[in-house]
C-alpha cells in the first residue's frame, strides 16, 4: 500500500493551490489517489519515489510530508500509537487562516510532545524530525519531508533578470499556471506572449521544452538573454504576431501565457480584447488534441473552440483581479 502524504497549501488564492497540487501529483505519478482535502490541505497516496519530482515543481504549497493522522483536541489519547522514525524531533504548529481560534495551540503542542517524547528526544533547535501540526477543519499531523524553498523563485523574479520589463507574472504564479495545465516533463510548452520570459524560464526549469514567441523582437531577444542567464535551454523561438502562430508552430502539448492587458503594455496599437480573441482562435490550431492552454486575463473568458476545464480568481488589489484559465483542445 502506498504511503499517504499531506500537502500544506498556501492560502493565496481560493481553490487554486489545491488544484495545482492535484495536477502536480497527476503529472508526476503513475498511480495515485486523493484521500481527502479541506481548507489548506490535500492528502494523497502515491509511491514515495515521486515525492521529489512533485516537490521540485510545485509552487503554491508550503511543505509536504508523511501523514500521521488527525485527531480531536479534546481526546489526544488516540495519538499514543504514533511511531516516529528514530531521531530527535520538534513540533511546529500552524493555524490555517486563523481557524480553531478557541483552541490553545501551545497546550496541544505540549500534550503532543509529552506523548511523542516517550520514544524520541526533543530538540527544538536542530531536530532530525519536524512534526507539523495544522489546525484547519480538523487537526492534522505530518512529518515534514519537503519544505518548498520560495527563495529560489524569488531569484528569478523580473527585477533579478538582466533584461526586464516591469510587467511580468511572478515566477510563483507562472509555475502554478504551468502546473494547472497538467504539463509533464518533456512536454512542449509555448508562450506566444513571452515578454521577458517569465513563463518559459519556469517551464524549462521544470524539465519541459520551452518555446517562446512575441510580436516584439526586443522581447524575444530579451527572453533569450534571460534564458541564457539562468542556464536554461530555449527549444525554439520566433518573432511573430499571435494570429500567425499556427503558420509557425504545431503539435504543441501546452500553451501557457499571460497576454497583454495593462495600459502600459505594448500592443502595436491593437485593442487588447481583439488580441485576446485572436489568441483564443489561434491556440487550438497549434495544440495537439487534448492539449491544454493556461491563460491569465483580467476577466473571465470563454472559448468557442476549446472547453474550459477550470478558472481561478486571484484578487490583486483594489478592483484588479486576475483569472487563471485552463482550456482543453478536445477537437482538432
Amino acid at each position: 500500500m502506498d504511503p499517504a502524504f499531506f500537502f500544506e497549501l498556501s492560502g493565496e488564492s481560493k481553490d487554486m493551490p489545491r488544484a495545482e497540487a492535484e495536477r502536480c501529483i497527476e503529472a508526476e505519478c503513475g498511480r495515485y489517489s486523493i484521500i481527502d482535502s479541506g481548507p489548506g490541505y490535500v492528502i494523497a497516496s502515491f509511491p514515495k519515489e515521486y515525492l521529489g519530482g512533485i516537490a521540485e515543481r510545485i509552487a503554491l504549497t508550503h511543505s509536504i510530508g508523511t501523514y500521521l493522522g488527525q485527531y480531536d483536541p479534546a481526546d489526544i489519547g488516540a495519538l499514543s500509537d504514533i511511531q516516529l522514525p528514530s531521531g530527535t524531533f520538534a513540533i511546529r504548529g500552524k493555524r490555517f487562516e486563523g481557524m480553531m481560534k478557541d483552541v490553545d495551540s501551545q497546550k496541544l503542542i505540549r500534550d503532543l510532545g509529552g506523548i511523542l517524547s516517550k520514544n524520541n528526544d526533543v530538540d527544538l533547535r536542530e531536530p532530525d524530525i519536524i512534526v507539523k501540526m495544522q489546525m484547519s477543519d480538523r487537526i492534522h499531523l505530518f512529518i515534514e519531508e519537503r519544505a518548498i524553498d520560495r527563495n529560489i523563485m524569488e531569484t528569478r523574479k523580473v527585477g533579478e533578470r538582466p533584461f526586464f520589463s516591469p510587467i511580468s507574472i511572478h515566477p510563483k504564479y507562472a509555475r502554478a499556471l504551468i502546473n494547472l495545465t497538467g504539463a509533464k516533463r518533456g512536454d512542449t510548452v509555448l508562450d506566444p506572449f513571452c515578454g521577458t520570459g517569465g513563463i518559459v524560464i519556469e517551464a524549462a526549469d521544470m524539465g519541459m521544452r520551452a518555446i517562446a514567441s512575441d510580436f516584439d523582437e526586443e522581447m524575444v531577444l530579451g527572453c533569450r538573454e534571460n534564458m541564457d542567464f539562468y542556464g536554461l535551454e530555449l527549444h525554439d523561438y520566433e518573432t511573430i504576431d499571435i494570429k500567425d502562430i499556427p503558420e509557425r508552430f504545431s503539435d504543441i502539448d501546452v500553451v501557457v501565457t499571460d497576454p497583454p492587458y495593462g495600459r502600459s503594455t505594448k500592443t502595436g496599437g491593437v485593442n487588447v480584447r481583439d488580441i485576446h480573441e485572436s489568441a483564443m482562435n489561434a491556440f487550438p490550431k497549434v495544440l495537439k488534441t487534448n492539449g491544454t492552454a493556461g491563460v491569465v486575463l483580467p476577466y473571465e473568458m470563454d472559448s468557442p473552440l476549446m472547453g474550459l476545464d477550470c478558472v481561478f480568481k486571484q484578487h490583486v488589489h483594489g478592483s484588479l483581479s486576475r483569472y487563471y484559465h485552463v482550456f482543453r483542445n478536445s477537437n482538432n
